[in-house]
């Protein structure tokens, strides 16, 4: 137990200066190819502080743990908005291009509402709720219309607001930026593995574990990631960062394993759960509609319902 806990702290302390230099090697990265930020805030920095997560949906569906995957995905989406995005707004108020608000978060609002419509076989047509192969293939075409999406910011990619000199170089801001999320994951990994290890030893269930210490720990690169970008006034990376994660968990994470080791049961995944993930997916749509801002009244409205749902599921 001792050593678990060593590791945690040293694993901590690896997350938090990887995100450090991968913020900085993706913003430069940007400046460099003079395209927005928000691109690679929804491409470079989402995908991969979502590698953890991918990781352990993989892992989880071969060794039959079903819970953890479907946990890991809501949990963290969930974690994203109500606890990252919380935090962020907190440490500086967050600004909302407009393209944002008028593209990516509907996007985003979307595939949640898509995801919790499939998980409610029982309410639709009486059916146990089961997600099927096919429900995974649906997901995972919502993903290639992502795709796409993105491929049509690239067309126009350069970015009108993105003039400053970088301040390192193209090859630096790449061998900082795989650098850092090379620590990223690898301090996650570490994090996830010695905090479940003490779970199991207490006896807790795999829906419990999958919706707090997995969905937590996988969330941990997005949310250093994204309170860092916050504190150094990247707030497209901040806010990509999240909307890209969100999208890629619930298409690639939960959708590819889905499509190809086939059904998952969602029965022990309660209205609460579902509930909170749509509400928290509506909040940031209305919130960043209302004035394109994050403000930390809104970052403490984040705060109390992620409080408020937490203390539900562990009581």
């Amino acid at each position: 137990m001792f050593i678990n806990i060593v590791i945690l702290i040293i694993s901590f302390i690896v997350l938090i200066k990887g995100a450090d230099v991968f913020v900085d090697g993706a913003s430069n990265l940007a400046q460099n190819f003079k395209i927005s930020k928000m691109l690679i805030g929804l491409t470079i920095v989402s995908f991969g502080t979502s590698a953890p997560e991918f990781a352990v949906s993989i892992k989880s569906i071969i060794s039959g743990a079903g819970d953890i995957v479907l946990g890991n995905v809501v949990g963290s989406n969930i974690i994203n908005i109500l606890l990252i995005l919380g935090l962020s707004s907190l440490v500086h108020e967050l600004t909302v291009k407009n393209n944002t608000v008028k593209k990516e978060l509907p996007i985003t609002l979307l595939l949640t509402t898509l995801l919790v419509v499939l998980m409610n076989d029982k309410i639709l047509n009486g059916q146990t709720n089961i997600l099927t192969r096919g429900d995974g293939i649906a997901l995972l075409l919502f993903f290639c219309v992502f795709i796409y999406y993105l491929f049509t910011m690239m067309r126009n990619k350069i970015d009108e607001d993105n003039d400053n000199t970088p301040k390192y170089s193209l090859l630096k801001s790449i061998i900082l930026t795989v650098t850092g999320i090379v620590a990223i994951v690898l301090g996650s990994h570490f994090v996830v593995e010695s905090s479940s290890f003490i779970a199991t030893k207490l006896g807790v269930s795999q829906r419990i574990i999958g919706l707090t210490i997995i969905a937590l720990g996988t969330s941990l690169p997005e949310l250093v990631t994204s309170v860092m970008a916050s504190k150094k006034g990247e707030y497209d990376i901040a806010i990509g960062n999240i909307v890209g994660s969100n999208i890629f968990n619930i298409s690639i994470v939960l959708g590819l394993p889905v499509a190809l080791f086939g059904n998952i049961n969602v029965g022990q995944f309660n209205i609460l759960d579902l509930t909170v993930l749509l509400t928290s997916a509506f909040a940031l749509y209305i919130f960043a509609a209302w004035d394109h801002k994050l403000r930390k009244s809104e970052g403490i409205v984040f705060l109390l319902i992620f409080v408020f749902y937490y203390t539900m599921i562990l009581i």
